[in-house]
């Protein structure tokens, strides 16, 4: 839409929903200029807008009813694995084996220390709450 259209009361912005105005045809006094119009729509294709209905219950359902359920009381299917596997104490592998650990953020500690004597502030007010004094302290020890 152009600025002038913008400025025009009487044709104002564009509108949610049905009141849109829509950029893809554009209107024109010329003649020929929708033919052409047309010819330039039709050099690339449009882009297609990907589906966001939920999938249907019964999909849910099915998938569900074919998944394999493992009883409470089995034998393991891993008995090679410990059973501390993917936490930082015992045996196995640490929390490196789910591959979420991101690597140390300098900056943010530099922004803590930066940042020490507003939260000394802030800690230090008689209305401050308890909770937020615990996550100052947090910040303060890391």
């Amino acid at each position: 839409m152009a600025l002038e259209d913008a400025k025009n009361p009487i044709k104002g912005v564009s509108g949610p929903g049905k009141y849109a105005k829509r950029i893809d045809r554009m209107p024109s006094d010329s003649y020929g200029d929708t033919t052409e119009t047309a010819q330039i729509a039709s050099g690339a294709p449009l882009a297609k807008t990907p589906d966001v209905r939920p999938t249907p219950a019964s999909q849910i359902k099915t998938a569900a009813q074919s998944a394999p359920i493992t009883p409470l009381f089995a034998p393991t299917q891993r008995p090679q694995e410990p059973v501390t596997h993917g936490i930082d104490m015992g045996a196995g592998m640490g929390s490196e084996a789910l591959a979420m650990r991101q690597p140390d953020d300098t900056n943010f500690r530099s922004a803590i220390q930066a940042a020490k004597p507003v939260l000394a502030f802030i800690s230090d007010q008689p209305n401050t709450s308890p909770e937020t004094r615990a996550a100052i302290r947090q910040l303060w020890d890391m």
